[in-house]
């Protein structure tokens, strides 16, 4: 059984940064594109940032130049490096990754539980 687990969420006063990791684990044979989303209150969610597992990130134009994602094969984990935060980023972010599992031939979406940002003085 495959599990997405993220971490790293919290507190933070504007202008400061956080990093969100969030780690899959279960029989997997490979991770295809991974996805940061965030859900504001009462919001859809929405794409923050896409890293493929070869090719170009993928960024919101809210987050263009303060936000990162990176990922780490060999640990099958994601990254979100968040600079400059905004009160506006305050919101539930989650992470996705299209994973095929060992054994099988199908590529299936997972999600992780969430994890609160909150920017705040």
């Amino acid at each position: 059984q495959v599990q997405l687990v993220e971490s790293g969420g919290g507190l933070v006063q504007p202008g400061g940064s956080l990093r969100l990791s969030c780690a899959a684990s279960g029989s997997i044979f490979r991770i295809y594109t991974m996805i940061w989303y965030r859900q504001h209150p009462g919001q859809e969610r929405e794409l923050v940032a896409r890293i493929p597992l070869s090719g170009s990130t993928v960024y919101a134009d809210s987050v263009k130049g303060r936000f990162t994602i990176s990922r780490d094969n060999a640990k099958n984990t994601v990254y979100l490096q968040m600079s400059s935060l905004k009160p506006e980023d305050t919101a539930v972010y989650y992470c996705n990754a299209d994973i095929q599992e060992r054994q099988m031939r199908v590529i299936q979406s997972y999600w992780g539980q969430g994890t609160q940002v909150t920017v705040s003085s």
